[in-house]
């Protein structure tokens, strides 16, 4: 027997940067039970899974701030393997040049930490307005 995909199993593949444990925890709770989630702790984690999942990965959620490699060099190199994914990236600091800066890595839209339930779904629905909250 044939299985269709409708709309309510639609569960788009997000790509989760970030390396504090209780902000990923936030992320999770917010979008987990619409949204499949595979956790970078750092910017090269992020590539790597973005490697592994090319083409099935939906969005990228990426910190700015990490270790080992910051969300501004892993934008760059994503965006440079591929250019229409919708990476969002999340900033704790709210002044204009991180978000010029992170505009200019390639990021689509920027952020401001905490993250809000509204404001990320509410970015999410723009891109994904088939899932139904």
């Amino acid at each position: 027997m044939e299985t269709t995909n409708n709309a309510q199993d639609y569960r788009p593949l997000i790509l989760v940067a970030e390396d504090d444990d209780s902000n990923f925890k936030l992320i999770k709770a917010i979008i987990g039970k619409k949204y499949d989630i595979v956790w970078a702790k750092n910017g090269a984690e992020m590539v790597e899974n973005f490697k592994e999942h090319q083409g099935k990965a939906a969005a990228v959620l990426m910190d700015i701030k990490m270790p080992i490699m910051n969300g501004l060099e892993a934008t760059k190199i994503i965006r440079g393997m591929s250019p229409e994914i919708p990476i969002i990236m999340q900033t704790a600091y709210a002044f204009n040049s991180d978000r010029e800066s992170a505009m200019e890595s390639g990021a689509t839209e920027v952020l401001v930490k905490p993250i809000t339930l509204a404001a990320l779904r509410n970015c999410l629905s723009k891109y994904f307005p088939e899932v139904k909250w």
